[in-house]
């Protein structure tokens, strides 16, 4: 889920945070070393928790079903026979857009069985769990046979095992011609303000401009076929403005308990910084063939 902890974080799958690991839409490790706000110490989440916080927004990331689409839109030759995987899934909000769009099976991966659990729910609620279907699992450990996927998709969440990575780990499922679909956060200058630069760093090493971005993408085996900026409502009205109520009630729910109170103060710095800076950075949707 796509800002820090979807990273957006959390892809889908927020940005990443430090020391955070998950899938969009998901985690893969026991729990969270955050930085607080002071940056004097480092305090430590329970995962039960984070995913409880994002089960209670529809995306774990930055996106929108129209981003979602125009995305699809450069997708060609899905047929009923395709086989589609959709890598930190999260709850599913991207994947059942797909789905209602396009033929063929839909396999979403996450981590962590909460998000699962909503995932096949929102596939049944819309009569689509005959050829969609969510699975526990690790990105970087995939059950897919080599050369038997005909689309990977994955927003906001490819940066848990890095950009690069995932595009040469992952090219091995996909089939000659066949598409991968996936966004990371990326900086749109060659240069920007000390904090957000630092922030990013330490957040997500990782980042780059989006020509060195598709320079990866040639270099692991892709044509690229498209590229394009996530707009400012996938952030604000799709991912920051819905937690608002979503951390009232979290906070309540969890009076005096410090660890939720440091989580939410966290993610609104992080929301404060994408004000501030978005002119710098943003998820930007990478779409490429394998060849």
């Amino acid at each position: 889920m796509p800002g820090l902890f979807s990273y957006p974080f959390i892809n889908n799958n927020l940005m990443p945070a430090k020391n955070i690991v998950y899938s969009q839409n998901g985690f893969n490790a026991k729990h969270v070393n955050i930085m607080s706000n002071d940056n004097q110490s480092i305090h430590e989440f329970d995962l039960n928790l984070i995913c409880e916080y994002f089960s209670g927004v529809e995306r774990q990331g930055p996106g929108s079903p129209e981003v979602t689409l125009k995305a699809l839109g450069f997708i060609h030759h899905l047929t009923n026979k395709s086989r589609i995987a959709d890598i930190g899934c999260g709850t599913g909000g991207q994947t059942m857009v797909l789905a209602q769009q396009i033929p063929g099976e839909i396999t979403g991966i996450d981590l962590f069985p909460a998000f699962i659990d909503r995932f096949n729910g929102n596939a049944a609620r819309l009569n689509l769990q005959d050829r969609v279907k969510g699975i526990t699992g690790s990105m970087d450990n995939l059950p897919f046979q080599q050369s038997s996927l005909d689309l990977i998709w994955s927003e906001g969440a490819i940066y848990n095992i890095g950009f690069e990575r995932g595009l040469n780990e992952w090219r091995k499922f996909l089939k000659t011609g066949g598409y991968i679909a996936v966004t990371e956060a990326s900086w749109f200058t060659d240069e920007r303000p000390a904090e957000i630069d630092s922030f990013w760093m330490d957040a997500y090493p990782e980042i780059d401009t989006i020509p060195a971005k598709l320079a990866q993408m040639q270099k692991a085996g892709y044509i690229p076929v498209a590229t394009f900026i996530l707009p400012e409502e996938c952030w604000t009205e799709h991912f920051y403005v819905p937690q608002v109520a979503v951390q009232e009630a979290f906070l309540k729910k969890y009076a005096g308990n410090n660890s939720a109170e440091e989580l939410v103060a966290y993610l609104q710095q992080e929301a404060r910084l994408y004000d501030l800076y978005k002119a710098y950075y943003g998820y930007v949707f990478y779409i490429g063939m394998k060849i």
